[in-house]
């Protein structure tokens, strides 16, 4: 086994990690996880719309 086919089957083992972790990141199973990952930054404001905190 030469240094191009072990190179070869690198590239091809990476491309399967990756089109394996992008068909989990796209799933539809985890759009209601990353839904409220992405609300965390604003976990912390308040609800109302204009709504001045009280100090």
């Amino acid at each position: 086994m030469d240094i191009g086919t072990l190179r070869g089957l690198g590239t091809l083992i990476v491309l399967l990690g990756f089109v394996a972790l992008f068909s989990w990141a796209w799933s539809g199973k985890r759009r209601a996880a990353f839904d409220e990952a992405a609300a965390l930054p604003f976990a912390d404001e308040p609800h109302g719309h204009g709504e001045q905190p009280d100090e």
